[in-house]
């Protein structure tokens, strides 16, 4: 390996150096890089969805309709009549769902009934095989939820 340590001559002018030193470059780089790969995940907090946009309809209540109940205990309520456990409840569902054409079941849910007792009433339906489930809630009069 041989080294040059200056010019030819001492009265000649030193070359200007032709080579751009990259290194700077590169470390700059990585560290915008880091930057970026830390700083997005946090910039994107949720999936981009666009929702549907919806109005409230009146429910056409017709008599062959189902209204299951949960009151804020727990208790479930078929017709307004209650019903002992989610076995008899699954019972009624698949009498209800031989009947041609098959019943509507719409299930009101009292504001303070924990979401297990309704998950509970959920899947007691599906277990029984009606197909089409509405849930019954208040229109929205632009008064605030208590917290």
């Amino acid at each position: 390996m041989s080294m040059s340590v200056g010019g030819a001559g001492l009265d000649e002018e030193p070359e200007a150096m032709s080579t751009i030193n990259t290194t700077p470059l590169v470390d700059v780089m990585l560290v915008l890089l880091i930057i970026f790969l830390i700083t997005i995940p946090v910039i994107t907090k949720t999936v981009k969805v666009e929702l549907p946009k919806t109005a409230n309809q009146a429910t056409q209540t017709k008599p062959e309709n189902i209204t299951v109940a949960v009151d804020r205990e727990g208790r479930i309520y078929w017709n307004e009549r209650i019903v002992p456990d989610t076995e008899a409840l699954v019972a009624n569902v698949k009498a209800a769902a031989v009947q041609v054409p098959q019943p509507e079941i719409h299930v009101r849910a009292d504001r303070e009934t924990r979401f297990e007792a309704v998950g509970r009433v959920i899947y007691a339906i599906q277990r029984g095989g009606v197909i089409k489930v509405a849930f019954i809630t208040e229109p929205d009069r632009g008064q605030r939820s208590r917290s």
